[in-house]
């Protein structure tokens, strides 16, 4: 008996008002069918298949072979939408899940327990549900006297006692393989909309003595569907609280969670303090005794332990254990700190190493260069790496010191202990122990000033 999931994302989702297919929209960093996805993957589902249609190459290249694919030409509903995945899953022996692709919010373990119970009650099919605190627009469960499901009723069909009902369906079903796809062969489209829906199939084994369940899940928030921008804020809000949760449950401090918003999938260690208003998106890991201040901006970036990043943004960077950066700099893509580097102030690394013990105070602009070990780097220093045409490397040696408003013109090497007196602009290589002075003289003009206007 193997399990199988079909994610239904063939719809273009024109109520988002977007360019980008609905379900490649995203919640915390990741599209909403890849949150799909990965809770199916996670509730160790033998046979995925997604139904594309919108998008379709778009909707491949995010999953990838993740997942195996049924193209749904026209949209026709929900059913045609399972028609189209027959060919894939139709003689399997097993239990089949049907999850729509812009529900982000479900758990690997809601669909777990949901398996578990249709399994448990043989039936032919068990619907997902939840208690709505506001019922007003979902198909009511209408149970009979011992709680046996009788039907599903939709909002325009309901009696006002059935409205009152706040067991809703979720549109998600798990279905015996086999008899789902027998009685979709006998759903029409004599209807409105001239569709061909999923629930058909639910009446359709009713009527032939099949066992219909539903299974309610204590959690409705996880069953929200993502239609418009306003449902989309919602569904990111509802996941950074459960990201937050999470981290700070596992030893995390958050001074103030409402304001830290933090991508799925992100990692931080124990004792780490995150401020309000910060940002950490992407692939990004943080190690433990870190502080990430207020209004810091963190992607795809790897921060060791005991790092201190202060008001600064990181794009693609590392930073190793004790260093620290801010406020107001800027590491970008290839930037890598080393141990107990001291990155002040209003400072921009890019594609460079900074070497252990190093200090950049200030306004300074490291680009396209390594630098050694305990480099003192004075204020409003310029690694000059670009010609107009190409990008140049600058190498600069253990225990140099860099004097305030120098320029490195690149390419050039800094050999270890050279001195660079302040205000010079370098060109040529240095040997160890040198003092390399590049500026004009100081003429001083006797009584000049008493000639000057003000």
């Amino acid at each position: 008996m193997q399990k199988s999931a079909i994610i239904l994302a063939a719809g273009k989702g024109t109520r988002m008002k977007s360019k980008l297919y609905k379900v490649l929209h995203q919640v915390c960093g990741k599209t909403m069918v890849e949150h799909v996805l990965g809770q199916l993957e996670a509730a160790k589902i033998d046979n995925i298949v997604t139904v594309v249609g919108y998008g379709a190459e778009s909707v491949e290249n995010t999953i990838g072979k993740r997942s195996a694919f049924a193209l749904q030409k026209q949209q026709l509903g929900t059913g045609h939408a399972v028609m189209q995945t027959e060919k894939l899953l139709g003689n399997i022996d097993g239990e089949t899940l049907v999850v729509s692709g812009d529900t982000p919010l479900f758990k690997a373990e809601t669909f777990n327990k949901l398996f578990e119970y249709h399994h448990q009650r043989h039936a032919a099919v068990t619907i997902l549900t939840s208690n709505a605190p506001d019922p007003t627009g979902y198909g009511r469960i209408v149970r009979n006297d011992v709680g046996i499901v009788e039907r599903i009723v939709e909002e325009k069909d309901a009696t006002a006692k059935e409205k009152e009902i706040h067991e809703v369906n979720t549109g998600v079903y798990c279905f015996d393989n086999k008899k789902l796809f027998a009685a979709l062969k006998k759903i029409n489209n004599h209807n409105a909309q001239g569709e061909y829906y999923l629930t058909d199939v639910i009446g359709i084994l009713k009527q032939a003595g099949e066992i219909v369940t539903a299974y309610r899940m204590p959690d409705f928030n996880e069953s929200m569907g993502v239609n418009n921008r306003v449902a989309l804020a919602q569904a990111n809000r509802i996941m950074r609280q459960r990201i937050n949760e999470e981290l700070m449950m596992n030893g995390v401090t958050m001074v103030d969670p409402a304001t830290t918003y933090i991508d799925a999938g992100v990692q931080v260690g124990r004792d780490t303090v995150i401020e309000g208003n910060v940002v950490i998106k992407g692939d990004t890991k943080i190690g433990s005794d870190c502080l990430i201040g207020a209004g810091s901006r963190i992607i795809d970036s790897t921060i060791h332990d005991g790092v201190k990043v202060i008001s600064s943004t990181l794009e693609s960077a590392e930073m190793h254990d004790g260093s620290d950066i801010g406020p107001n700099s800027h590491l970008r893509p290839l930037a890598e700190i080393g141990k107990n580097v001291h990155i002040g102030n209003f400072c921009e690394v890019k594609k460079a190493y900074v070497g252990e013990g190093t200090k950049v105070g200030h306004l300074t602009y490291i680009g396209d260069a390594t630098l050694g070990k305990n480099i003192n780097v004075g204020c409003g220093v310029v690694f000059v790496n670009y010609d107009g045409a190409k990008k140049h490397h600058t190498n600069v040696g253990d225990h140099a010191f860099i004097g305030s408003n120098s320029n490195l013109v690149a390419p050039v090497n800094i050999a270890a202990d050279s001195f660079i007196a302040a205000g010079s602009t370098i060109t040529d290589d240095t040997e160890r122990f040198d003092m390399a002075i590049a500026r004009q003289r100081q003429t001083n003009k006797p009584g000049y000033a008493k000639k000057l206007p003000w």
